[in-house]
């Protein structure tokens, strides 16, 4: 079963993130920039919220609200679920079910070492269901 921490080792991008008194429009530009869906929101080193292509459609879009005049702080979830290294992928998958999310920024102790996606996840639990078939198909062919 891997762990976070594996998962993390063979991401190319750890981690992106954006200040809290960004603006929206900045925000999105990183986000399509780097083909991302989400970033954290760090204060100084402080895991402050995370910014999503969900916030910006629910909390700008449809109030009305312009991107180059808010700053992510006033529209960021504020309150994040994470994960630790150590935590399996099964762990987080059953996590992003329960709460409906598609991002998990992973802590080491209080610092934010990266971020994984639902995508990252179903990557990870297809390739390890595809080991242990190729495993059961070898001990069936012997």
């Amino acid at each position: 079963m891997n762990t976070v921490r594996q998962l993390l080792e063979g991401k190319t991008t750890r981690l992106l993130s954006i200040s809290p008194d960004a603006s929206v429009f900045e925000a999105l530009q990183l986000m399509a920039a780097k083909d991302v869906g989400a970033l954290v929101v760090l204060d100084g080193e402080r895991l402050a919220g995370i910014f999503s292509e969900r916030d910006y459609a629910r909390k700008v879009v449809l109030v009305g609200k312009f991107s180059k005049e808010t700053a992510v702080r006033e529209i960021m979830t504020a309150k994040v679920l994470c994960v630790r290294p150590e935590q399996t992928v099964d762990q987080c998958m059953a996590l992003m079910t329960e709460h409906r999310i598609r991002h998990l920024p992973v802590l080491d102790g209080s610092k934010v070492i990266g971020v994984i996606s639902i995508g990252d996840v179903v990557k990870e639990l297809l390739s390890e269901q595809q080991v242990i078939i190729s495993q059961l198909e070898s001990y069936i062919h012997m």
